[in-house]
């Protein structure tokens, strides 16, 4: 198995013979290698310095190697710790790896089984920094990049989750939909920048008021969502006024908007499973909610019932 990036490495070893050996054979790999020749220099190394792999004798003068390891996994938890032990001394490289090391390798030195080790590690590590980089992409593709909340998209996914919950445990779950009063008005007198910054403020103040178990999303351009587990409708008004209430007494960005334009928001709140089985006619109820709360004047929260709808 081949490795095609350097990789930075610290030996520890204080026998002259095992350490050159070990330098001789990661430099001939084209590893970039440092060495230290008791505990206590390696810990002053470490201290000042990181390594993706450290090797290091369990027996030494001064600090000894499991000392090494837990100062090592102190200071970088994903460095990668092999212990070097003989034959006699195994259980030992054993103990060490319950504290956390990787490997061990064993005195007399079989090189092919130490580069066999410490290629293994290294793809470990490649394969653990490509699933870190997955995870990665992975939730900023379920991010709005304006406000950093949840997207459109993976707010779906996230409704027909926690609706299947729901369902599942016979709880309630409340949808509260947002939107920001005479937006398009904003937008268009003051500019789209002002308009982006207003969005971002409003999305602060949707994380500062809601509940860390709430899920909030940027559900369209001027629009937001809050899936409200574990929550009747009632109970979620309360959290809908609160938002209300916060927005309309905000200071915005600039105090030329806070002078000319009075920030408020409008809100429409309904509840599975009284309002709606599904996570489309839920979504459609929120929405009739809130365009309620809009012709009665906005600066308001509505809940859904049929006989709101009807008249």
């Amino acid at each position: 198995m081949e490795t095609a990036q350097t990789t930075k490495i610290l030996i520890v070893e204080d026998e002259e013979l095992q350490k050159n050996v070990l330098v001789s054979l990661l430099q001939s790999d084209g590893h970039e290698v440092v060495t230290a020749t008791n505990g206590i220099d390696a810990i002053k190394i470490i201290e000042k310095d990181n390594f993706e792999i450290i090797i290091t004798d369990i027996i030494m003068p001064g600090a000894d190697g499991i000392e090494v390891l837990r100062t090592s996994k102190r200071i970088d938890p994903d460095c990668d710790v092999i212990i070097i032990t003989a034959y006699a001394t195994v259980e030992g490289a054993i103990e060490c790896m319950k504290l956390g090391a990787y490997d061990y390798i064993t005195k007399p030195f079989n090189l092919d089984h130490i580069k066999i080790v410490i290629a293994k590690t290294i793809e470990k590590r490649k394969l653990m920094k490509s699933a870190a980089e997955g995870e990665y992409y992975k939730q900023l593709s379920r991010i709005d990049g304006l406000t950093h909340l949840y997207n459109h998209r993976f707010f779906h996914q996230l409704l027909e989750s926690e609706i299947a919950r729901a369902r599942r445990y016979e709880h309630p779950l409340s949808l509260l939909m947002v939107d920001i009063d005479n937006f398009k008005i904003l937008n268009d007198t003051k500019g789209h920048q002002s308009g982006d910054t207003i969005l971002q403020e409003v999305s602060v103040t949707l994380k500062q008021v809601s509940r860390n178990c709430d899920l909030i999303a940027r559900y369209g351009g001027d629009e937001f969502a809050i899936i409200i587990p574990e929550t009747d409708k009632m109970n979620a008004a309360t959290i809908g006024y609160r938002i209300k209430e916060l927005i309309e007494t905000k200071k915005f960005f600039t105090r030329e908007i806070a002078k000319q334009s009075k920030i408020t928001i409008s809100g429409g709140i309904a509840a599975f499973p009284f309002d709606a089985k599904n996570r489309t006619d839920l979504i459609e109820r929120a929405d009739k909610a809130l365009y309620k709360a809009k012709t009665l004047g906005r600066n308001q929260i509505c809940i859904y019932s049929e006989q709101s709808e009807a008249s």
